[in-house]
């Protein structure tokens, strides 16, 4: 890896020249590497090559072998050559620099190497859920315009070919070629298609390249430069109007570069993580960069399900996960304890968690503090009992935890601390190359999402929105449109609400077209009454609703795994609701009196003006999920309250 610091003269100029003005409030941290001399993303990996290429990059399983069979280990020459021998097929089919090539699978060790081939070939990457609908496919189709597609399964490659050809007959669009990342063949009828033409599968492609020279791959891995774009990331929708966000090469490298040396002590050579984001997300795919850059070892994996399985099987040392998976953990630890009959003494662990995650966050600031001797001692009990089984369930060897992609309860982040598995808080959006910022080790704080990581910058406007500058945000929407309300004095609106704490570390507000304003005129934050509601294992999303009506309502999200098990645990039948299609409500007494506490200790929380007057409890059925959830697990709040709005408008009846 490059890693030359910046001469102090240079970063000064650079915090001199992004200084905003007087009396806004802002935080910036100065690059720590140069990333000049790094033509451009394909660097990242090309170095590894040249100073260690025998080293462990992947780990794989060959497709539907269970978790607990042998994993083949993949060296970084070995990645590498897998990916020049399919960027040789790539620029034999024709593929030219500045090509569009889309990748639409789930998440898996063939999606890094189609990924970096694309980028070896000079291409432009454009990712896209498998989970996306047809009319997201055709408008992708139609904007970014790819002349080579890759996806999972035939089945895909046949949902793909059908968008395309409503999208040419629409457009001037053409129909991509079309590539399983299998060995699975496309079926009779996509093979015979006119609209998308298959070049069948991987192998097939890089048969095409066997005669393309070493000498033209390199020319063509060498042809863009940093300011080139690299991907086009279509955003998730949690609006339902995704929007091409351009990311450049050098946003890339200098996010990967930057962001490693800031945690060098987590990303670290003899390292490993299990990575199970969809990659088609930013921070996946970011992340994922950062561990081939610094010979950090990962196992891809599809179905996040199997992820606490795996866990004790590839044992990592650092893990990114999103809220829910640490609320299921912690959930999953009660439950446990409530069927052993031990309920009151894990309670009594949880408690000490929370004590002991508290005296090291003051110990990190003040380090002549010394825990009470009592609280010691409950510490070293309860470690012996429980959390050192909990440590074992994920593995054994979890130095760090990062928590992205929505916000974290303080109280979660510091009982994971308290049981020995620290939590990294971050933030970051799509359009800032994920990372924006974070905690750093020994500095970490519940409830903040640190401070800017090193070559950016964040300002918070006179509104409390969050604006950020610096390395890694984008180059603008594909829609020059979407771009007039996307910057404010040179900084992007990320549409949060946010404060700056004097050490220049960001705390979260809400987001800010979240904002309620009651028919009597008083405004109101949702979040912190939502997130108190989510904290009950029984609920998966809640959205409280009141803009120009009279008093507050809501509308609560029930988890149907964790319902369904309560049930069977409490020896009851479940609740019809849980078994329904689409969007129903729920009736069952047993568990709306279960959730209604929840709703009480939310209300007890805030101001008598911000109470919820009544609410409903809702089931989403397993079909329609993607409707209403992103793959990163957030709630699409405006699609859901547009398709409950008959159910909300009889709370106010």
């Amino acid at each position: 890896m490059i890693n030359r610091e910046i001469p102090h003269t240079q970063a000064a100029d650079h915090a001199e020249a992004m200084a905003p003005t007087a009396n806004v409030p802002h935080a910036f941290t100065p690059q720590t590497v140069d990333i000049e001399q790094t033509r451009n993303v394909t660097e990242l990996l090309m170095q590894r090559v040249r100073t260690a290429p025998a080293h462990i990059a992947f780990e794989t399983r060959p497709a539907g072998e269970p978790l607990t069979a042998p994993w083949t280990q993949v060296s970084t020459q070995a990645f590498a050559d897998a990916v020049s021998e399919l960027a040789k097929g790539l620029i034999a089919t024709g593929v030219k620099p500045g090509d569009t090539i889309m990748i639409m699978a789930q998440t898996q060790y063939l999606w890094a190497v189609v990924d970096h081939a694309a980028l070896f070939a000079g291409a432009v990457v454009v990712p896209v859920y498998d989970t996306a609908s047809a009319t997201q496919l055709e408008a992708i189709l139609v904007d970014s315009r790819p002349v080579h597609a890759f996806v999972g399964t035939a089945a895909d490659g046949e949902r793909l070919a059908q968008a395309a050809s409503n999208a040419s007959s629409s457009s001037e669009a053409r129909a991509p070629r079309i590539s399983v990342m299998s060995s699975e063949p496309l079926s009779a009828s996509a093979e015979q298609s006119t609209v998308a033409p298959a070049t069948g599968t991987l192998s097939d492609l890089v048969a095409l390249g066997a005669d393309v020279a070493d000498s033209d791959l390199e020319a063509r891995r060498l042809s863009a430069s940093l300011d080139d774009v690299a991907t086009i990331v279509y955003t998730s929708g949690t609006t339902g109007d995704p929007k091409g966000a351009q990311i450049t090469h050098r946003n890339l490298v200098g996010q990967v570069l930057n962001t490693a040396a800031a945690y060098s002590e987590v990303v670290r050579e003899t390292g490993n993580t299990v990575l199970f984001l969809p990659l088609t997300h930013v921070l996946g795919r970011a992340l994922q960069l950062i561990c081939i850059a610094n010979g950090m070892r990962v196992a891809l994996l599809s179905d996040p399900k199997e992820v606490v399985q795996s866990l004790a099987v590839l044992r990592p040392t650092f893990l990114v996960v999103v809220p829910r998976v640490l609320e299921k953990i912690e959930g999953a630890a009660a439950a446990s304890a409530a069927q052993k009959r031990v309920l009151p003494l894990w309670r009594a662990a949880h408690r000490t968690a929370l004590e002991w995650g508290e005296y090291l966050e003051a110990a990190d600031q003040d380090h002549s503090l010394r825990a009470p001797a009592t609280l010691r001692l409950r510490r070293a009990l309860f470690d012996r009992v429980f959390y050192r089984r909990l440590r074992s369930v994920m593995g054994g060897r979890l130095a760090y935890l990062l928590s992205g992609a929505a916000t974290l309860r303080p109280s979660l982040a510091t009982f994971f601390r308290g049981i020995g598995v620290p939590v990294i808080e971050g933030y970051g959006l799509t359009e800032t190359t994920a990372p924006l910022t974070g905690g750093r080790p020994g500095s970490l704080r519940a409830g903040s999402v640190g401070t800017p990581l090193p070559g950016n910058e964040v300002r918070i406007a006179d509104n409390g929105e969050v604006l950020a500058k610096g390395v890694g945000v984008f180059a603008g929407y594909r829609n020059e449109a979407h771009n007039a309300d996307a910057f404010v004095d040179g900084y992007f609106r990320t549409g949060d609400l946010g404060a700056l704490a004097p050490d220049g570390s960001l705390t979260l507000r809400g987001r800010l077209k979240h904002v309620l304003v009651t028919s009597t005129g008083r405004t109101v934050s949702p979040e912190h009454w939502e997130h108190t509601v989510e904290q009950h294992p029984l609920v998966a999303h809640a959205a409280l609703v009141g803009t120009d009506r009279p008093y507050l309502t809501a509308v609560v999200v029930i988890d149907t795994e964790a319902a369904t098990a309560w049930f069977k645990d409490r020896g009851d039948a479940p609740a019809s609701a849980l078994s329904a299609c689409g969007l129903v409500v729920c009736s069952d007494g047993r568990l709306l009196e279960e959730i209604t506490a929840a709703i009480d200790r939310a209300n007890a929380a805030v101001s008598p003006a911000e109470r919820v007057q009544s609410w409903r409890g809702l089931v989403i059925g397993g079909d329609r999920l993607d409707e209403f959830v992103t793959p990163t697990m957030k709630l699409k709040r405006q699609v859901l309250l547009a398709e409950a709005e008959p159910i909300i408008s009889e709370l106010y009846r």
